[in-house]
């Protein structure tokens, strides 16, 4: 299978879009400069001590406050508690946790009374990201996530990953990190460590070290609250946990972002850092690789797939619902059974594409056509299991239920992702009167002009719908043209399938929009050329 991701940085958000043989499987948007996403570390203050909850509200610095619940303390949390009274009472040095002195853990059955008091300043990292009105959710069991192991203060455990299946390599490993590893840290090997050498390991096992230090520095230098240690940029990140050799090309259409990637593929593969490539093209990234189109068909109430068939997915808060319809699905098995099983296994493929393309998490409820054969929903639980062994994500499938239910749970850290497919009219701002599209060319005419003459801008790019781009780049002498000849050739009109019909947008050299948008864009126009018309009459008379 081909794998390739493409990064799109726009000033507002970067968006990552992994493509397997071409077909959109992966999609996340981050707002860029974001704030208090997992893995985070804040320096905070106890707000709050709610006993009948059994957690605590932490000042993070969110408008909401955070969610510490008594089970995310860790057992180490006497331990942890008692070094972090040392590491902010002096100021002067960073205390070394190998050689802090060992505390007995804390009761599991206990409440948070026993271990927490308002005002009491702690070291957190964000284990969910705010959802819908809830703010962050948090522990205090700190973790550094590297490519080869995940480390952990105050823990003195080493965990090999399931996935690596050779007992050998598993002792190899454990004997490697026992070896390298400070006291009082605990590390889990991931899957990417199998075959690595000792140098890379330890390499990489001091530059979490690293972070921990600097982390506990910044802790002892900023009031609570304050961001103390941010995860890495989502494009890296998302390279971090899914790089596999399958990766042909990764694309990014920004130069900083280029280089944040290609320096850490080159850290971590050395031999592959020119899969990394600078896209520079002026058509958007997106839709030179046919992701914007795939984005829009993917996403919405209703998703169709194969022969006329289609879900419909609805959302609330902690629950998604699925019904799988057979449309007008032309039936290609003699039996209606045949033809329900065929529907479903497919659906189910569709299905698990959406969980990884939306991030859906929580209660997952599909409504498969029913079917009567005990062997056939076996064969389609099966299918869903082997279609969902790819998600990162936990989950976990239960059978088809006796009225044709089928449930997944599936882990949630991040709101779902949902991107609204329909537009509102830019000609009309969804008043429900919209002018001709034929007006449209003098508006971006009159802009182009205003932008020359009045705003000084020489170079810039306006990006529009396909079609308007077709129409005004039709004939030899076009519009286009004509427009170029009098206002000079610094500017470019270029296609952009994310846009709607009669909208358009303005970058500079620098790639900042310029916004020129008016409300009464076309009527404006229709102004001027009805004035042109009865100028036009007068000379005439």
């Amino acid at each position: 299978m081909r794998s390739e991701l493409v990064v799109d940085v726009n000033p507002t958000h970067i968006s990552t879009a992994l493509l397997e043989d071409g077909r959109l499987v992966a999609l996340q948007q981050e707002t860029r400069n974001v704030s208090f996403a997992v893995g985070n570390l804040y320096i905070a203050k106890v707000k709050k001590l709610m006993p009948g909850l059994n957690a605590a509200f932490v000042n993070v610095g969110y408008e909401k406050d955070a969610f510490l619940h008594y089970l995310d303390l860790g057992s180490q949390f006497n331990t942890y508690s008692q070094f972090l009274e040392k590491t902010l009472s002096d100021t002067r040095q960073v205390p070394n946790i190998s050689k802090a002195t060992t505390l007995p853990d804390i009761d599991k059955h206990g409440t948070i009374t026993d271990v927490l008091s308002l005002g009491k300043k702690l070291i957190v990292q964000v284990a969910k990201e705010p959802i819908s009105s809830k703010g962050p959710r948090l522990t205090t069991e700190i973790s550094f996530t590297g490519r080869f192991m995940v480390l952990i203060p105050f823990n003195n455990k080493i965990s090999v990953s399931q996935k690596i299946k050779s007992s050998e390599e598993k002792y190899r490993l454990r004997q490697i990190i026992e070896s390298i590893k400070p006291k009082n840290f605990g590390v889990i090997v991931r899957t990417s460590a199998e075959g690595k050498k000792v140098a890379e390991l330890n390499n990489e096992l001091k530059t979490l070290m690293k972070c921990w230090e600097d982390s506990l520095a910044k802790a002892q230098q900023l009031d609570a609250p304050a961001l103390i240690y941010e995860e890495e940029s989502r494009a890296v990140s998302v390279i971090r946990d899914i790089f596999s050799p399958s990766f042909e090309n990764i694309y990014v259409n920004d130069a900083s972002v280029y280089d944040q990637i290609f320096n850490y593929v080159s850290l971590i593969a050395n031999n592959r850092s020119d899969i990394v490539k600078l896209y520079a093209d002026d058509i958007p990234i997106f839709d030179h690789f046919n992701i914007t189109k795939q984005i829009k068909t993917s996403f919405g109430k209703t998703v169709s797939f194969k022969s006329g068939a289609y879900l419909i997915i609805e959302s609330t808060e902690a629950l998604h619902v699925i019904d799988v319809n057979s449309g007008n699905r032309s039936k290609n098995s003699d039996s209606q059974e045949g033809n329900a099983l065929d529907v479903n296994l497919r659906a189910a493929d569709e299905i698990a594409r959406q969980l990884r393309l939306r991030d859906m998490g929580g209660i997952i409820v599909i409504d498969f056509i029913d079917m009567a054969q005990s062997e056939h929903r076996q064969a389609l639980y099966d299918h869903m299991k082997v279609a969902m062994a790819g998600d990162r994500a936990r989950h976990n499938i239960l059978p088809l239920s006796k009225f044709g239910l089928m449930q997944i749970t599936r882990q949630r850290v991040r709101p779902a992702l949902d991107i609204v497919t329909s537009e509102t009219c830019p000609s009309c701002h969804g008043k429900g009167e919209v002018q001709s599209p034929l007006l449209f060319t003098d508006v971006i005419k009159d802009k182009i002009d205003y932008l020359v003459n009045n705003l000084k801008v020489k170079q810039f790019k306006m990006y529009v719908h396909p079609f308007v781009d077709a129409y005004i780049k039709q004939g030899v002498i076009s519009d286009y043209l004509r427009w170029r000849m009098e206002y000079g050739f610094g500017f470019k009109i270029v296609a952009n399938q994310s846009l709607a019909y009669l909208e358009y947008r303005v970058f500079d050299k620098k790639g900042n929009e310029i916004d020129i948008k008016e409300e009464k864009d076309t009527s404006s126009a229709e102004g001027k050329k009805e004035s042109r018309r009865k100028s036009q009459k007068d000379s005439d008379i």
